[in-house]
């Protein structure tokens, strides 16, 4: 559905996205995660035609945006960081206008009555847009970028500023919005591209440092997995029973707990999972796992040492 190739924009000797390449297949919705700063808002404005590259090239649905501009940008629906409203209409008469302005062909009053109950402001069509609190303007821009019903929806920080009440609302429009249309959903914060997106791409500096699905990227930027586990037994007993899992490289005793139980750090293969064999190991001997959890970094651990070059402390 959107093909982003060696995408470059630079000003004047800064560069503020350089050879950024990466796809999305229809009905994705590809979280572009990145530090304030790192080139996502460029990268938006870009893809949805509102500024040139300095060389690349986008496709959406088989059109080259700087090749075929209005065929390529009706296929787009666009939220920026701040949505582009007129506050003294009402929400119907702000919706009939932009109906008009990007030449809509279907049914009119039907259509924007979808798109109005679709985000839920149908309750709202008679209101000046000024007397809406942020949530509802928020989900105002969201019928906007709906009108025509584009199969790509492009999402420039569309959580900014808003409640957390608020934010989980949009949380929840996005994935229903995902179901029949391929978006990409910019932010600078974690919980919102975990909560939401199937996939991730992070951006630092202008570069493309990683690209995974969401629940992967910390799995695949590390060279080994981690185990944390604690355990009743005799110690030797267990670390010997855990030196002969396959796939298992460092395993120590970390702390005692008690006279019985103690904590015990293994790392292992990153190709592999030995928390099935950890179990039967200590089964055999009889000493019960009275916790395991995963000892990786956090998707903020991560995030930062993607963006920073350093870790958590």
């Amino acid at each position: 559905m959107i093909e982003v190739k060696n995408l470059t924009k630079r000003y004047g000797d800064i560069t503020a996205l350089d050879d950024i390449s990466f796809s999305v297949e229809t009905g994705e919705v590809l979280g572009f995660l990145g530090p304030n700063g790192a080139g996502k808002s460029t990268t938006m404005n870009i893809i949805t035609g509102y500024i040139s590259s300095t060389s690349g090239t986008v496709t959406i649905d088989g059109s080259e945006i700087l090749e075929n501009p209005r065929e390529t940008k009706q296929k787009i629906g666009y939220l920026p960081e701040i949505p582009p409203l007129y506050p003294d209409m009402t929400v119907r008469k702000y919706l009939e206008f932009m109906f008009e302005l990007k030449k809509v062909k279907l049914p009119k009053k039907e259509h924007i009555d979808e798109v109005m109950r679709l985000v839920r402001i149908d309750g709202q069509a008679g209101r000046l847009i000024k007397h809406l609190s942020k949530g509802y303007r928020q989900r105002v821009g969201f019928a906007q970028a709906l009108l025509g019903n584009p199969p790509v929806l492009i999402l420039d920080e569309p959580t900014v500023g808003l409640d957390p009440k608020q934010i989980i609302e949009i949380r929840k429009l996005i994935r229903s919005l995902g179901k029949k249309h391929t978006v990409i959903f910019s932010s600078h914060v974690l919980s919102e591209i975990s909560a939401t997106c199937d996939r991730v791409i992070v951006i630092s500096g202008g570069r493309l440092v990683a690209d995974s699905k969401t629940d992967e990227l910390s799995r695949k930027m590390q060279d080994v997995q981690k185990l944390s586990l604690t355990i009743e037994g005799n110690p030797s007993e267990i670390l010997g029973e855990i030196k002969k899992i396959p796939g298992v490289r460092k395993y120590m005793k970390v702390r005692e707990l008690s006279e019985k139980a103690a904590v015990y750090a293994v790392e292992y293969s990153n190709d592999t999972d030995i928390r099935r064999e950890v179990f039967n190991a200590m089964a055999r001997i009889s000493s019960p796992i009275l916790e395991m959890k995963s000892g990786n970094e956090s998707l903020e651990e991560l995030f930062l040492r993607l963006t920073t070059g350093k870790g958590g402390e």
